[in-house]
């Protein structure tokens, strides 16, 4: 109960920076959540904006909370991007994907001129890696993409849901990688993206420029790096 109030404190002050106008990425998972609640409060007060989802499962929610989608062949841009992760650190270096939304997330994330992610307290960590790392692959020869990976020391596992393979909303398995301590993230990111099979990983590196962390009593704080805002489009 205390972590959803950190993750409840953390989604909505996200949503203080969204301005009338703006395109809007909505992320997915828990802390995510909240912040499409409170958007869609905005929205049915007279906020108008426009918004463009990571996942079905957030799709689905933006909806119920009447909040306008658009399609994007009809985005120019994408003003900002509010999205949870799984672990990030004072570098604003991320793990995420542990909902299965990795490749959307980080397709909007890299169109976005700004990204703010929100975690509550416990998802704040000195060094990225104790959370498993997912590894978005093709189905096909999906068997030789996980030796590869064994081989290089990840220790993937084949993510099950209600003893299936769980598929992405693009159709995709994930492979769980179990570093531990994760020492160059950039290196890694790169090695595992060589890999034949592996379509995204979800290492984000280069894509926060804002961190909101919401602590059990209801507080939140932001760690902030300007050089590292979005200019795209």
């Amino acid at each position: 109960m205390q972590t959803d109030i950190g993750k409840k404190a953390a989604g909505e002050k996200a949503a203080e920076y969204i301005k009338p106008g703006m395109t809007v990425g909505l992320g997915t998972g828990s802390t995510a959540y909240y912040t499409i609640l409170r958007i869609g409060e905005l929205v049915r007060a007279g906020l108008e904006i426009k918004a463009v989802a990571t996942s079905a499962q957030s799709e689905q929610l933006a909806v119920e909370q009447q909040i306008p989608l658009v399609d994007f062949e009809k985005i120019e841009k994408i003003d900002i991007d509010i999205d949870g992760a799984d672990e990030a650190d004072a570098q604003l270096q991320l793990i995420k994907g542990g909902g299965g939304a990795l490749l959307r997330e980080k397709i909007i994330a890299a169109a976005s001129k700004e990204m703010l992610v929100v975690i509550d307290e416990k998802k704040f960590v000195k060094h990225l890696g104790k959370f498993p790392l997912p590894v978005e692959v093709a189905t096909f020869g999906w068997e030789l993409t996980f030796k590869q990976l064994a081989a290089l020391g990840a220790h993937p596992a084949l993510r099950l849901k209600d003893n299936n393979r769980f598929v992405t909303d693009n159709g995709n398995y994930i492979l769980d990688c179990h570093y531990q301590k994760i020492h160059n993230a950039a290196a890694l990111h790169t090695q595992l993206n060589n890999i034949p099979g592996v379509v995204e990983n979800g290492l984000f590196l280069h894509y926060a420029s804002r961190l909101i962390i919401g602590n059990a009593d209801g507080t939140v704080r932001e760690i902030t790096h300007p050089y590292q805002a979005k200019t795209s489009f």
